[in-house]
Protein backbone atom coordinates (compact mmCIF):
# COMPACT_ATOMS: atom_id res chain seq x y z
CA UNK A 1 0.00 0.00 0.00
CA UNK A 2 1.41 2.81 -1.20
CA UNK A 3 0.62 6.73 0.54
CA UNK A 4 -0.18 10.02 -0.78
CA UNK A 5 1.59 12.25 1.52
CA UNK A 6 1.63 15.59 0.93
CA UNK A 7 4.79 17.75 -0.02
CA UNK A 8 5.73 20.83 1.51
CA UNK A 9 6.76 24.26 0.26
CA UNK A 10 10.36 25.87 0.91
CA UNK A 11 8.04 28.42 2.77
CA UNK A 12 5.98 25.91 5.10
CA UNK A 13 9.58 24.16 5.66
CA UNK A 14 11.35 27.28 6.66
CA UNK A 15 8.04 27.85 8.81
CA UNK A 16 8.34 24.25 10.73
CA UNK A 17 11.73 24.72 10.93
CA UNK A 18 11.55 28.28 12.35
CA UNK A 19 8.53 26.71 14.66
CA UNK A 20 10.65 24.19 16.04
CA UNK A 21 13.04 26.45 17.38
CA UNK A 22 10.10 28.90 18.69
CA UNK A 23 8.61 25.76 19.97
CA UNK A 24 12.49 25.40 22.60
CA UNK A 25 11.61 28.46 24.18
CA UNK A 26 7.33 27.65 24.84
CA UNK A 27 6.99 26.55 27.92
CA UNK A 28 6.37 22.69 27.89
CA UNK A 29 7.53 20.33 29.94
CA UNK A 30 7.30 16.30 29.86
CA UNK A 31 7.14 13.53 32.56
CA UNK A 32 9.81 11.17 32.47
CA UNK A 33 11.68 12.98 29.78
CA UNK A 34 14.87 11.35 28.52
CA UNK A 35 15.95 14.10 25.95
CA UNK A 36 17.66 17.10 26.42
CA UNK A 37 14.38 19.79 25.75
CA UNK A 38 10.86 19.83 26.59
CA UNK A 39 9.60 19.15 22.83
CA UNK A 40 11.29 15.36 22.54
CA UNK A 41 10.94 12.51 24.79
CA UNK A 42 12.10 8.99 24.94
CA UNK A 43 9.86 6.15 24.95
CA UNK A 44 10.68 2.27 24.49
CA UNK A 45 13.19 3.17 22.54
CA UNK A 46 11.75 5.37 20.58
CA UNK A 47 12.35 9.00 20.45
CA UNK A 48 9.42 11.40 19.42
CA UNK A 49 10.18 15.41 18.33
CA UNK A 50 7.01 17.34 19.10
CA UNK A 51 6.24 20.86 17.03
CA UNK A 52 3.45 23.42 17.39
CA UNK A 53 2.46 26.12 15.42
CA UNK A 54 0.23 28.42 14.14
CA UNK A 55 -2.32 26.70 11.57
CA UNK A 56 -2.60 29.96 10.42
CA UNK A 57 1.94 29.59 8.85
CA UNK A 58 -0.24 26.56 6.34
CA UNK A 59 -3.64 28.90 5.29
CA UNK A 60 -1.65 30.94 2.69
CA UNK A 61 -1.63 28.01 0.19
CA UNK A 62 -4.15 27.51 -2.60
CA UNK A 63 -6.57 24.59 -2.47
CA UNK A 64 -5.54 22.92 -4.90
CA UNK A 65 -2.33 23.13 -3.39
CA UNK A 66 -0.96 19.72 -1.15
CA UNK A 67 -0.22 21.94 1.82
CA UNK A 68 -3.74 23.91 1.30
CA UNK A 69 -6.26 20.20 1.59
CA UNK A 70 -4.08 18.37 3.73
CA UNK A 71 -5.49 16.97 6.89
CA UNK A 72 -9.00 18.42 5.39
CA UNK A 73 -8.02 21.32 5.12
CA UNK A 74 -6.58 24.28 6.94
CA UNK A 75 -9.29 24.93 9.68
CA UNK A 76 -10.31 29.29 10.07
CA UNK A 77 -10.85 30.74 13.38
CA UNK A 78 -8.46 31.51 16.56
CA UNK A 79 -6.91 29.11 18.60
CA UNK A 80 -6.09 26.80 15.38
CA UNK A 81 -2.79 24.85 15.54
CA UNK A 82 -0.93 22.11 13.01
CA UNK A 83 0.17 19.19 15.49
CA UNK A 84 3.57 17.34 14.17
CA UNK A 85 5.08 14.60 15.70
CA UNK A 86 8.76 12.81 14.04
CA UNK A 87 9.68 9.57 15.39
CA UNK A 88 12.91 7.84 15.36
CA UNK A 89 14.17 4.75 16.75
CA UNK A 90 16.17 6.12 20.26
CA UNK A 91 19.06 3.38 19.51
CA UNK A 92 20.10 4.26 16.06
CA UNK A 93 18.62 7.34 15.13
CA UNK A 94 17.02 5.94 12.17
CA UNK A 95 13.40 7.99 11.04
CA UNK A 96 10.04 5.46 11.74
CA UNK A 97 8.39 5.69 8.43
CA UNK A 98 5.63 3.35 9.38
CA UNK A 99 2.82 4.14 12.43
CA UNK A 100 -0.39 4.69 13.63
CA UNK A 101 -0.74 8.11 15.47
CA UNK A 102 -3.38 9.60 17.64
CA UNK A 103 -3.64 12.19 20.44
CA UNK A 104 -5.85 13.02 22.91
CA UNK A 105 -6.14 16.22 23.97
CA UNK A 106 -7.57 17.22 27.24
CA UNK A 107 -7.47 20.50 29.45
CA UNK A 108 -5.44 20.34 32.70
CA UNK A 109 -7.27 19.49 35.77
CA UNK A 110 -10.42 19.29 33.47
CA UNK A 111 -12.92 16.28 32.66
CA UNK A 112 -13.24 14.65 29.26
CA UNK A 113 -10.86 15.39 26.29
CA UNK A 114 -10.90 15.00 22.19
CA UNK A 115 -8.81 12.54 20.21
CA UNK A 116 -7.89 13.15 16.90
CA UNK A 117 -6.36 10.78 14.56
CA UNK A 118 -2.38 12.28 13.18
CA UNK A 119 -2.36 11.75 9.52
CA UNK A 120 0.97 10.97 7.59
CA UNK A 121 2.46 13.69 5.32
CA UNK A 122 6.31 14.52 3.74
CA UNK A 123 8.38 16.67 4.89
CA UNK A 124 11.80 17.50 3.45
CA UNK A 125 11.52 13.86 1.97
CA UNK A 126 10.44 12.32 5.33
CA UNK A 127 7.66 10.92 7.26
CA UNK A 128 6.22 12.87 9.91
CA UNK A 129 2.50 13.03 11.49
CA UNK A 130 0.04 15.94 12.00
CA UNK A 131 -3.39 17.07 12.30
CA UNK A 132 -4.96 20.80 12.99
CA UNK A 133 -6.64 21.34 16.18
CA UNK A 134 -8.11 24.05 18.14
CA UNK A 135 -6.05 24.58 21.52
CA UNK A 136 -7.89 26.62 24.13
CA UNK A 137 -5.66 30.44 24.59
CA UNK A 138 -3.38 29.84 27.32
CA UNK A 139 -5.04 27.13 29.02
CA UNK A 140 -2.50 24.44 30.30
CA UNK A 141 -3.27 20.61 27.94
CA UNK A 142 -2.30 17.14 27.99
CA UNK A 143 -1.75 16.28 24.42
CA UNK A 144 -0.95 12.30 24.95
CA UNK A 145 0.26 10.90 21.76
CA UNK A 146 -0.70 6.71 20.75
CA UNK A 147 2.06 5.40 18.45
CA UNK A 148 1.48 2.38 17.30
CA UNK A 149 4.50 0.16 15.64
CA UNK A 150 4.12 -2.75 13.53
CA UNK A 151 5.93 -5.66 14.73
CA UNK A 152 5.14 -4.17 18.17
CA UNK A 153 2.56 -6.12 20.80
CA UNK A 154 1.63 -2.74 22.51
CA UNK A 155 1.30 1.16 21.77
CA UNK A 156 3.74 3.92 22.84
CA UNK A 157 2.28 6.42 24.99
CA UNK A 158 3.93 10.31 24.65
CA UNK A 159 2.73 12.60 27.37
CA UNK A 160 3.22 16.36 26.64
CA UNK A 161 2.01 18.92 28.19
CA UNK A 162 1.68 22.63 26.63
CA UNK A 163 0.40 25.94 27.18
CA UNK A 164 -0.08 28.01 24.02
CA UNK A 165 0.54 31.42 23.39
CA UNK A 166 -2.58 32.74 22.27
CA UNK A 167 -3.01 35.12 19.78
Amino acid sequence: MTLALPQLSRRSLLALSCAGIAALALPMSAPAQDAADANSMVVDDVLAYLGVLPAAIVRGHPSSHSEGTMHGGVPEGRNQYHLVLALFDATTGARIEAARVSVKLMELGHIGNTRLNLEPMLIAGTVTWGAFAELPSRQALELSFDVILPGRAKGIVFPFTYTPTGD
